[in-house]
């Protein structure tokens, strides 16, 4: 069994809209005072707080009277951000991410409520302190009972809910082809077999209406309600643009995986790629890594196999034919010739043929193959 979450958008009445507001609000409040808390502490006297600590600190803000407010909502999703913390905190310590930053009212809203905050009866959820059900949009069946739910409000101030179930995964007939794919701007992905995807570019199609839309923000008083109307604008703009582009990658990556047993692709640093100004814009829009991610966690559960290839790997430069490297290739150069063999070869599609071959390579003799530097089986590094 494995653990999956199912997202849902559900519209709430003004009773439940003002129990989540109340509730972002008090989960911000203690997010915040505890950083400021345990930040402090480290500064000041190089004290490492821990998570029974923080949750001693939080006890100790909800009986000053001043913060009665605190009691008023569910201690759950209080607890539940401490936790949270505490991740983040182990995270920074070990060198996997950033220190932890503020939350802020203006971004995106969740909480996480385990089962002694909701309940699941007859295909209804209910939250603590509210009576009557969530008003979800159920596009499908939960597989069972949630063990934890994550109730989010997006900046544009759309709902959402979602429910972490225990599912079976469901296994693919196993299938002889397989696929090598070159990751790219102009189209979003070519494969060994010469077909382009193109790159819908949705960025673009919002451009002038994104660009009205955060010029009338920008006239707007500071703190006025006219101007959280226009930045509800600018976000629902943003929310139609990753909306348009997760729905495309989505059926792409679905496609792939239902076609195909084994696929190859090159690990990029998407990171550091979208550090150049130039293309960063680009980079970000086309989705690289959500794409990936979505590949990595499809095949594993369908049973497919994906590998990677180190992103050195001279796969636009090398010769499929015969295996010769050129010493340098530009960005410019779409097509070129090999100078041993004379084999003429598309820049794109020679490279997914050569993504192809080193991880059909890495399937038959192992992780570490001659000549082809450092790779990975079913994961990114």
């Amino acid at each position: 069994m494995t653990k999956r979450a199912y997202k849902y958008r559900f519209y709430p009445t003004p009773e439940q809209s003002e129990l989540l507001a109340r509730t972002f609000g008090c989960v911000r409040f203690v997010y915040n005072s505890v950083l400021h808390w345990r930040t402090e502490a480290f500064n000041q006297r190089q004290e490492k707080i821990g998570y029974i600590q923080a949750n001693a600190r939080l006890t100790a803000l909800k009986k000053k009277p001043e913060l009665a407010f605190l009691s008023e909502v569910s201690c759950v999703p209080l607890q539940q951000c401490l936790r949270h913390q505490q991740t983040a905190f182990k995270n920074f310590f070990e060198g996997r991410a950033r220190y932890p930053v503020f939350k802020s009212r203006k971004r995106r809203q969740s909480i996480e409520l385990t089962r002694s905050a909701f309940k699941y009866r007859d295909g209804k959820l209910f939250l603590a302190k509210s009576k009557t059900p969530l008003a979800i949009r159920w596009s499908r069946p939960l597989p069972g009972e949630p063990s934890t739910i994550t109730v989010s409000r997006d900046p544009a101030g759309r709902y959402f809910v979602s429910c972490q179930c225990e599912f079976e995964a469901r296994t693919l007939p196993v299938t002889p082809n397989m696929a090598g794919i070159d990751l790219g701007l102009k189209d979003l992905f070519i494969t060994d077999q010469g077909e382009r995807i193109g790159n819908p570019r949705h960025t673009a199609k919002y451009a002038a209406r994104l660009a009205l839309a955060q010029r009338r923000l920008s006239k707007k008083k500071l703190g006025s309600a006219n101007r959280a109307k226009a930045r509800q604008k600018v976000a629902k703009l943003h929310a139609n643009i990753s909306d348009c582009r997760l729905d495309n990658l989505h059926k792409l990556s679905r496609r792939l995986i239902n076609e195909n047993q084994v696929i190859c692709v090159e690990s990029l640093t998407v990171k550091n790629m979208i550090r150049n100004r130039k293309l960063s814009k680009a980079i970000a829009d086309v989705g690289w890594g959500e794409f990936v991610r979505q590949l990595v966690y499809k095949a594993e559960w369908a049973g497919r196999s994906l590998v990677a290839i180190d992103q050195w790997f001279p796969s636009s430069k090398r010769c499929s034919g015969c295996g010769h490297t050129l010493s340098s290739l530009p960005l410019s150069v779409r097509t070129w010739d090999c100078p041993e063999c004379g084999a003429s070869h598309d820049r794109d599609i020679n490279a997914a043929t050569n993504i192809k071959a080193a991880g059909l390579a890495v399937l038959a003799l192992g992780e570490n193959v001659s000549g082809m530097g450092s790779v990975s089986v079913s994961g990114f590094r």
